[in-house]
């Protein structure tokens, strides 16, 4: 899938939003925690794939890396064209409601 024109700026460096898987759906419908955006730092860019990068998560317990060695992060659209983003993915600043 072609990325629009605002992702193909991605570069170490920039601040953008990864979004967190949250936990299983429970049967009633809830779920302990829910998926949401958190802050992220571009550490690497992918060199075939500018929608594919590495990233530092800025965590309230801590900070996680995704490195390209282990698959990274991908921008992936909304799955319904709005929001939210599907969970394990980035986006940039402007895409977000958060």
């Amino acid at each position: 899938m072609p990325l629009p024109a605002s992702q193909t700026a991605a570069r170490v460096g920039l601040t953008v939003r990864y979004v967190s898987h949250g936990t299983p759906v429970r049967p009633d419908g809830s779920q302990a925690f829910p998926s949401v955006c958190r802050a992220a730092i571009v550490t690497e860019v992918d060199p075939t794939y500018v929608g594919r990068v590495g990233l530092n998560v800025q965590n309230p317990n801590g900070v996680f890396h995704y490195p390209l060695a282990d698959g990274g992060c991908e921008w992936l659209p909304p799955a319904d064209g709005g929001f939210p983003h599907p969970g394990g993915t980035f986006h940039h600043l402007d895409e977000c409601e958060a």
